[in-house]
């Protein structure tokens, strides 16, 4: 492709609203642009790439055995209501009325499109495994779109649906289809971590994620460098101490503390370190059950622990009005003790075997020192429901944990019936009885790869592209179209390079090098093949690595020949 003949409007000045390196350099280089809050077009550049990214993650599916398909992007009510979702997903689900009144949505996911298609067709356990995937536009309306296509609202995505007959063939498949991302990612020349996740509002009851480590990334890994465990954030746990709080246990007694509500300011009135006081939070769970979950005063609710713990798909914190309705008192003042109303009331482990703690006594400018869990107050539930802190340690071997920031491309889902009982899609099995398909479901940010990589592979110049998934594999740059030596080797060294099934972008402009350059090194692509008028004297080329930098001069005579090898050398880095 001539750069002459070719869109690729590149910007000198780092766009204002781009906060990550991905997103400054895509819409630098001319890959994509805004068209508005979490939309974008992709130009060709920018589609190219997608396109790659696309072809690989198709040619991974289909030899892990999955069937590809293309299910609409709208869909209809009754199948979220159905699934019991079009209530509880969220303003993420972005609904609306057709003509005739009737509600719709656009498909953030389709795993209930996927079992109304299957439960009508697949009715013997003859007819199982089976995976069907599809390439598809998804929208799910952020709050907070940002970082380009990190968090877009409009987004690419690979998802696929297993049906197995049973728990051990879904091990099977969810087992195939992690080897496939593990394969997918490697051939887009990612670093990547599979970590243990929270299901979210997919819901089943195992799932990993595949992350990326960049420092730019919203997700937290956390890791232990001593036996290779790896959560993220939502998910990870930790290693309780054993060892025996000391001290005898006293009498409570309620304190005056006019107008102190936080942690920190409890702890300063009272001089009690925050690891002795109780957070008492309550919340609502989807069920319509209020919970009151006690926390240390020096961790944080994790919210998707939580909910897990009660049974419930999600929870949200109660209203002022309903706190005062169980508690008898404002938010600040809550405890565990002398509720006004009776509600379930779950515990952080950390808490079991605690004495002497502080809380809120449900009484307006009062706490109360010195209660003990399951003598003072009945706990009736202990579970993980905080989050881990570094240096917590590892649940496994007990070494230090650690965290970094990562991106999260993939995701893979062990959903079990979930849909499949909700839905009425059952087949027979070897008896003739009726089951509900055990399913798993995968999903791959597609347009997310690609800002992904430029996350980790990148300098002050530009994109420093895999040539897996690089627009173009070589970018032949003329240093003077004007002079006429220079002129023709580059056109022969275009003509032979097409030739061989080479993707090229000639840069034929009439332009001066510097600005040549710069434009090579800002969308990178990874084999740059230069003539310059010294060179072309000596009848030679300059193929320089945008990678590495590093730099060869060859006769033009073995100019192909050397670009094919690298070109060769390249790809076989990234096979798994």
């Amino acid at each position: 492709m001539r750069l002459t003949r070719y869109y690729m409007p590149t910007l000198k000045e780092k766009p204002s609203e781009a906060e990550t390196p991905s997103h400054q350099y895509m819409l630098r280089a001319g890959l994509v642009r805004k068209l508005a809050a979490g939309i974008y077009s992709f130009l060709p550049m920018g589609w190219r790439v997608v396109r790659k990214i696309i072809e690989i993650v198709r040619e991974e599916m289909d030899r892990a055995g999955a069937l590809e398909v293309f299910l609409p992007v709208v869909q209809p009510a009754e199948l979220w209501q159905e699934s019991g979702r079009w209530e509880v997903f969220g303003k993420e689900l972005l609904r609306f009325k057709d003509r005739h009144e009737r509600d719709f949505c656009l498909g953030p996911t389709h795993e209930e499109v996927i079992v109304d298609l299957v439960r009508g067709e697949v009715r013997s356990y003859k007819q199982l495994p089976l995976n069907l995937y599809q390439i598809h536009i998804k929208f799910r309306d952020e709050a907070r779109p940002r970082f380009g296509l990190i968090r877009a609202r409009e987004f690419i995505m690979k998802d696929a649906y297993s049906f197995d007959k049973s728990w051990e063939d879904l091990d099977v498949s969810y087992g195939k289809m992690y080897e496939a991302y593990s394969r997918i990612f490697k051939r887009c020349g990612l670093d990547f971590v599979v970590v243990e996740a929270e299901t979210g509002a997919i819901g089943g009851d195992v799932s990993h994620e595949f992350m990326v480590w960049a420092d730019t990334g919203e997700d937290v890994i956390v890791f232990c460098e001593g036996c290779g465990y790896a959560a993220n954030k939502e998910k990870a746990s930790f290693m309780l101490d054993e060892t025996e709080e000391e001290g005898e246990m006293k009498e409570p007694e309620k304190v005056y503390t006019p107008d102190v509500r936080t942690i920190d300011e409890v702890s300063n009135f009272l001089g009690v370190d925050p690891s002795k006081l109780l957070k008492a939070l309550v919340y609502r769970a989807n069920t319509g059950e209020f919970v009151l979950f006690l926390v240390p005063g020096d961790r944080d609710l994790n919210e998707a622990k939580a909910a897990r713990a009660v049974g419930a798909e999600s929870i949200e914190m109660a209203l002022p009005d309903e706190v005062l309705d169980i508690a008898g008192v404002s938010v600040g003042f809550v405890g565990p003790c002398g509720l006004r109303k009776k509600v379930k009331v779950v515990a952080d482990r950390t808490v079991k075997g605690r004495k002497n703690l502080v809380s809120g006594a449900n009484e307006e400018n009062y706490h109360i020192v010195n209660i003990t869990p399951d003598v003072h107050f009945k706990v009736d539930l202990y579970e993980d429901i905080v989050f881990a802190e570094e240096g917590d340690r590892c649940p496994k071997c007990g070494e230090p944990l650690r965290f970094s920031r990562g991106i999260e491309v993939g995701h893979i889902f062990k959903l079990g019936t979930k849909y499949s009982a909700a839905m009425k899609a059952t087949f027979l099995d070897e008896d003739g009885k009726e089951k509900p398909f055990i399913m798993g479901c995968y999903g791959i940010g597609v347009t997310r790869i690609a800002a992904a990589v430029i996350e980790q592979r990148h300098d002050e110049h530009g994109i420093k592209w895999p040539i897996s998934i690089a627009p173009f594999e070589v970018y032949l740059l003329a240093t003077n179209m004007k002079d006429e030596s220079v002129k023709k080797i580059a056109e022969k060294l275009y003509m032979d390079l097409v030739a061989k099934g080479v993707e090229v972008l000639y840069d034929d402009r009439d332009e001066r090098a510097g600005v040549k350059f710069k434009d090579a090194d800002l969308v990178g692509i990874p084999i740059r093949v230069t003539v310059g008028e010294k060179r072309a004297k000596e009848n030679a080329v300059e193929i320089r690595l945008r990678d590495t930098g590093e730099v060869e001069v060859v006769p033009v005579s073995s100019a192909v020949d050397r670009v094919l090898e690298i070109r060769k050398e390249l790809y076989e880095e990234l096979e798994p």
